[in-house]
């Protein structure tokens, strides 16, 4: 069986060039709708230099907490950002996936969307022992951690975030694998005061998998969810 939508992996790349890698991916989409072969979507996997991305929320801002001497001495660049949430960091071993698909052709609304989102974490943590949960206050897949604490804290590993235009997606989601947690102190994670976040590497230690392992189990998931959303759409309509 083909697969929904074709995957390309660009690897290392600095989020200004991603964004714009996204931005092209859109286009063709949209123009394709005229065509005799209008296309489903595209899947971008890739991981980012350590960079603090901030939307256009008006108190999104107010969440970065480093000067820009902190910021310059971590290495971390920023950059404003069009998609949906507040403020989020992402890094080498945090797994990106951007999603530009045609949501008409899915037949999915916003929040349907964000909940398919969620599910495909929460289907590739398992496959790795982890319960992903989600949290109805707030969106993304959140884990049980002992890792900080004797009581068990639910800790953020997963964040999302969209935009639509015309009803096709840009953006999606971010997995860390194992990223540099301390430049989490950097910032108000998603504009969430007082809430952990956490890594698959912090939750397993030295059984954690590679990004690569993460990244294969993650697109396939993606795939299997988005093929059902478009037999769902396709017997909708039949």
């Amino acid at each position: 069986m083909s697969l929904p939508i074709d995957t390309v992996d660009l690897g290392l790349m600095p989020y200004t060039e991603a964004f714009e890698r996204q931005r092209t991916e859109l286009e063709r989409i949209l123009a394709s709708r005229d065509t005799t072969q209008p296309l489903l979507g595209r899947l971008l996997t890739v991981e980012h230099p350590a960079v603090i991305t901030v939307s256009n929320r008006p108190a999104a801002g107010a969440n970065l907490l480093a000067t820009p001497e902190m910021l310059a001495k971590a290495g971390v660049a920023v950059e404003r950002t069009d998609r949906g949430g507040d403020i989020t960091y992402h890094g080498p071993g945090q797994l990106v996936l951007y999603l530009i698909l045609d949501l008409n052709r899915l037949a999915l609304g916003l929040h349907e969307y964000m909940r398919l989102l969620e599910q495909v974490v929460i289907d590739a943590l398992a496959h790795f022992g982890l319960q992903g949960e989600r949290d109805t206050s707030a969106t993304g897949v959140w884990v049980m951690d002992r890792s900080h604490s004797p009581a068990p804290t639910a800790s953020k590993i997963a964040a999302m975030g969209v935009r639509v235009r015309r009803w096709v997606s840009m953006h999606g989601l971010s997995l860390n694998v194992n990223p540099d947690m301390s430049h989490y102190a950097l910032l108000v994670p998603c504009g969430l005061v007082g809430r952990r976040v956490t890594s698959m590497h912090e939750l397993l230690g030295p059984a954690c998998p590679t990004i690569t392992q993460v990244k294969a189990v993650l697109v396939a998931a993606m795939q299997t969810r988005v093929q059902e959303a478009l037999a769902a759409a396709q017997a909708k309509r039949s």
